[in-house]
């Protein structure tokens, strides 16, 4: 589970690079495209779909890209402004408590889709299959998220 999703590994970069006060890679939709491709085959290579459960199941799993895409623009926004904030010195109360707020309820739209996608997953696929699949776009997220944890500092 080494490959990461597309929209996190650039969250990655942002974070890096907005700690750093550097300006972002101009690859990054390179590497984009190159990890979102990756994640695809990793899902693949782990789901063991028939091929009618593949045709079944690869509308669902671009759908919930295209929405997990979006909660991970939310979080690479909050994520620069809270290097904005964290750059200029301490972090206000009202600031912390805005960002603070945005973040968790990214957590919950996370939750919110993963529920979602589950029961669409399993009326497509049989219910292990549909697990088998939650099961790895969280240990992708898991993995990022400990990734971003070492490259945000903690607010001061």
């Amino acid at each position: 589970m080494k490959h990461v999703s597309h929209g996190l590994a650039a969250m990655l970069l942002v974070a890096a690079a907005a700690f750093a006060q550097d300006k972002a890679a101009d690859n990054t939709q390179i590497l984009i495209d190159k990890v979102k491709a990756d994640k695809k085959l990793l899902v693949a290579d782990n789901m063991k779909l028939t091929e009618a459960e593949a045709r079944a199941f690869w509308p669902v799993y671009d759908g919930y890209q295209k929405e997990l895409m979006v909660i991970n623009q939310r979080l690479g926004a909050t994520i620069k402004a809270y290097a904005e904030a964290f750059n200029k010195g301490p972090v206000s109360d009202e600031t912390a408590t805005k960002l603070g707020e945005e973040v968790l309820a990214i957590d919950q739209a996370v939750v919110d889709l993963n529920k979602s996608y589950f029961a669409k997953a399993k009326a497509v696929i049989p219910a292990a299959k549909a697990a088998r699949y939650i099961q790895i776009e969280r240990k992708i997220r898991q993995l990022l998220s400990a990734d971003l944890a070492t490259q945000i500092p903690l607010v001061p």
